[in-house]
């Protein structure tokens, strides 16, 4: 089996990754089975670099705010800000203070100098601006809007003004409010002020829309662009707030599925204008139905971004999982050897390219035990759905960043 298994893998690098698909896809996905491990980012990187160098890639997406990730494009397209300043104030969850997130953001700068505007590289967050304990305010999507439709369209075709919509939003600790999480009662995403700004949005949506060719000749198609994110987020927003007032047993599962649903409007987007790199966590980029345990809930399940896109452009997106052998700080030691990551532990390299296909036929008609993870923060391959991605990527050793 051992010499089977070993027949399924390949060194790891952007030619092989191709090769395994059908064709060169508009979405290409690398899913990561935790955050926070340069090492998986490096990886990345890597395989970023090969895109942008031997197949003409231009884009990168990463799980992180969309609005934040504004800074980051402007830094890498046009040298706006700093380093520090774009790491420091343009990545959400944390990310910025990756060393490999920081030479990712370098790299891509260093790339662009001199070089036609058509030929940079450009990085885009696709995420919606979401934690884990609560949404933002829809107040910078919305105003960011407002602006660009009133600097180009009569007033009158506009449902409101600046100053209504700074009415009804009011302070932004409102919205922002950590308890709204677990206390629906806490959330102010159903009041009437919430309703009126819910229907003041699609207006807005609604005239960008009608309004395309000459909002495109009058600025930009990139400046349009970015007027459609705004809309996406403050629509998408306030529709997540909605639900954070829910009472109802579906509350967790359409949270989940909203900020999904957002991101796989982001990727859809940013497919337009050409091929593009996605990194985030496995759970956003499968085919199948994602699932998590929080709190005291059931389980929870709904469609990930991934399976959203994939639904939507079929072989024009490709997904490729990774995962890894140890994360020995966090306390995940060797897999046992009756778990795919065990089986392919027992390979001599340190990381390498899967053919997920002749992997599963490799192990025959006895499918390995699925692995358990000690860490909440490590999500294991899940081996009934092995074949439900286009390559796997694995890491024999993670150390600590």
């Amino acid at each position: 089996m051992d010499t089977d298994i070993k027949d399924a893998t390949h060194p790891l690098d952007a030619t092989a990754v191709l090769r395994l698909l059908p064709s060169r896809p508009r979405v290409l996905a690398l899913g990561e089975p935790t955050h926070g491990e340069d090492t998986l980012l490096e990886v990345r990187n890597a395989l970023f670099r090969q895109l942008v160098e031997q197949e003409g890639y231009r884009t990168i997406t990463i799980e992180s705010d969309c609005l934040l990730g504004l800074a980051v494009d402007d830094y890498v397209v046009s040298g706006t800000g700093t380093l520090d300043e774009v790491m420091e104030r343009g990545f959400s969850h944390g990310f910025g203070a990756s060393a490999a997130n920081r030479e990712l953001v370098r790299w891509m700068r260093d790339f662009n100098e001199g070089r036609p505007r058509p030929e940079r590289l450009r990085f885009a967050g696709f995420d919606g601006p979401l934690e884990i304990t609560g949404a933002e305010s829809p107040r910078r999507a919305l105003l960011a809007l407002h602006a660009y439709l009133a600097a180009q369209v009569d007033a009158d075709l506009l449902p409101c003004t600046a100053g209504t919509l700074d009415r009804l939003l009011g302070a932004d600790e409102r919205w922002t409010e950590p308890a709204a999480m677990t206390d629906p009662a806490r959330s102010v995403g159903r009041s009437a002020e919430a309703g009126e700004l819910r229907l003041l949005a699609d207006g807005l949506v609604a005239v960008l829309d009608e309004q395309t060719p000459h909002l495109i000749a009058a600025t930009s198609r990139e400046a349009w662009d970015r007027a459609r994110l705004y809309g996406r987020t403050a629509t998408g927003l306030l529709r997540y707030h909605s639900w954070m007032a829910d009472t109802t047993p579906s509350r967790m599962t359409r949270l989940l599925g909203i900020r999904d649903a957002m991101m796989a409007d982001n990727l859809l987007a940013l497919a337009e204008r050409g091929p593009v790199l996605v990194f985030a966590h496995n759970s956003h980029l499968q085919r199948h139905k994602s699932s998590m345990r929080m709190w005291d809930h059931p389980l929870l399940e709904w469609w990930s971004a991934g399976a959203l896109v994939n639904a939507r452009l079929g072989e024009d997106y490709a997904f490729v999982a990774t995962a890894l052998g140890t994360i020995r700080h966090r306390g995940v030691d060797a897999p046992p050897p009756d778990t795919v990551e065990g089986l392919l532990y027992a390979l001599p390299e340190d990381r390498y390219l899967v053919d997920p296909a002749r992997l599963a036929a490799a192990l025959g008609d006895t499918p390995p035990v699925p692995r358990e993870s000690p860490w909440f923060g490590y999500a294991p391959l899940g081996p009934a759905h092995l074949t439900d991605s286009d390559g796997l990527v694995f890491v024999k050793d993670v150390p600590e960043s």
